[in-house]
């Protein structure tokens, strides 16, 4: 979101508590956007929190407004073209399932404030009078830094055990430190966060994989137990040792972590390749009798690792086929500089290349740190550039059955051969290709 949308976005919150205002109700901007503002970042979305009950507020909208959370007091007010959340203050009923309350009561902003996750998102700003209001000290652990549960951090924790996701994830992307007995209840409470959805585990993963510090969320993420108990085939690879000519930097583990370290804000595709590309190493470690590490084959069995693994996280095929490609692939890349050319402007057509190629670079500043094979397919592609990686066939199946070649397995292999033929460069029009047809069939 760019700058002029996201000061869009604050006009329209600002508008709708303005106007919760004006008929005689409270109203401020709540959470996220509250810690961001006054972490000097430009917040992105806009929530707003108001003493209006759900049906009044969709009354002061009308047309405009949806109640997509009557029972917990949401509605989203579309206003200037953006959807707000304005959510009535409230105080949950117990929580039953681990996830969500089994009922609410409307209540004021100090007890609102007082059954939010972390103090640090419990803050509400007046967006008129710029005030912030503070119940449960959440301007001072913005300003040391510090995630603290509201409260009981074990309570909040056994409401909800989302939050100890949303923990790793805000102590990664904000680069704070986690309070010590909301730590110590987090650690404790690793073990259930199997009642959260798959999707739910998924989304908070890849929000810090993403972040400005993958390397940090990998780091709480294992202290705290909850790699094991969600990535147990990525906590495996702790321990597992590699040939110190080539990896120099420690074992598997360390390796990930350290490519993680080289991760800025990446894209999912690129963040979660780089996290499991090396997953079937502890699977497929031999020694030979030189005492030479070996881990043959680990790509292949790595992709069928990581497919099942995102099955489980109930990744789209679209996003598995992407990453998979990334983990299955990214052992061909040593022998670029040997590849013929048809092969070479295969590997380079393909459309995860660009996540590949930066796999492979940042797998080599983690490890022996020769980013010579990384050059030599710039250089390539910069060649290359000019030319189509994926051109048409010169040759189709017609012109092969049309010659009197019956249709089966031969046929297929005639038009691979002229394929591969012509992306190196040996048939360069549709005359060459006819005629190196005709020789084929005379032979």
């Amino acid at each position: 979101m760019g700058r002029s949308e996201a000061h869009g976005v604050r006009a329209a919150a600002e508008k709708i508590v303005r106007r919760l205002r004006a008929a005689g109700h409270e109203a401020f901007f709540a959470g996220g956007c509250v810690r961001d503002h006054l972490r000097a970042v430009e917040p992105h979305d806009y929530d707003v929190a108001t003493d209006a009950l759900p049906e009044r507020v969709a009354a002061l909208f009308p047309g405009r407004s949806d109640l997509v959370g009557k029972s917990f007091g949401v509605v989203i007010v579309r206003e200037g073209g953006h959807p707000i959340e304005v959510a009535t203050f409230r105080c949950d009923g117990p929580y039953l399932d681990g996830r969500h309350p089994s009922s609410v009561t409307f209540t004021d902003a100090r007890e609102d404030a007082g059954r939010r996750d972390f103090t640090v998102n419990a803050l509400f700003w007046d967006p008129v009078s710029g005030e912030i209001r503070d119940y449960v000290g959440g301007r001072a652990d913005l300003e040391a830094r510090l995630l603290r549960a509201v409260g009981d951090p074990g309570r909040r924790f056994e409401e909800d055990r989302l939050r100890l996701l949303r923990a790793v994830r805000f102590a990664a992307n904000l680069g704070f430190e986690i309070e010590a007995e909301t730590w110590r209840a987090l650690r404790e409470r690793a073990g259930q966060i199997g009642v959260v959805s798959a999707e739910r585990i998924r989304d908070e993963l890849s929000r810090w994989l993403t972040g400005p510090d993958p390397a940090r969320g990998l780091d709480l993420m294992d202290s705290s137990g909850l790699l094991a108990e969600l990535l147990p085939e990525v906590a495996a690879q702790k321990g597992v040792d590699q040939p110190p000519q080539f990896h120099p930097e420690g074992d598997v583990f360390t390796h990930v972590r350290i490519m993680l370290g080289r991760l800025r804000g990446a894209g999912e595709v690129l963040a979660w390749s780089v996290l499991l590309h090396d997953i079937g190493k502890p699977v497929t470690r031999s020694v030979d009798r030189d005492g030479r590490i070996r881990f043959n084959g680990h790509e292949v069995v790595g992709e069928r690792m990581a497919r099942d693994l995102l099955a489980r996280l109930r990744f789209s095929n679209a996003k598995a086929d992407a990453i998979c490609a990334c983990v299955a692939n990214h052992m061909t890349f040593k022998d670029a500089p040997e590849m013929r050319v048809a092969r070479l402007k295969r590997l380079l057509a393909r459309e995860t290349f660009d996540d590949e190629l930066e796999l492979h670079r940042i797998d080599c500043l983690a490890s022996h740190g020769d980013l010579s094979i990384y050059d030599f397919l710039v250089a390539r592609r910069t060649e290359l550039s000019g030319e189509s990686l994926r051109p048409d066939p010169l040759l189709r199946g017609l012109d092969v059955l049309e010659r009197g070649i019956a249709p089966g397995p031969r046929v297929g292999a005639i038009l691979r051969e002229a394929y591969e033929l012509q992306l190196n460069g040996e048939l360069r029009d549709r005359d060459a290709a006819l005629a190196w047809l005709k020789n084929q069939l005379r032979s």
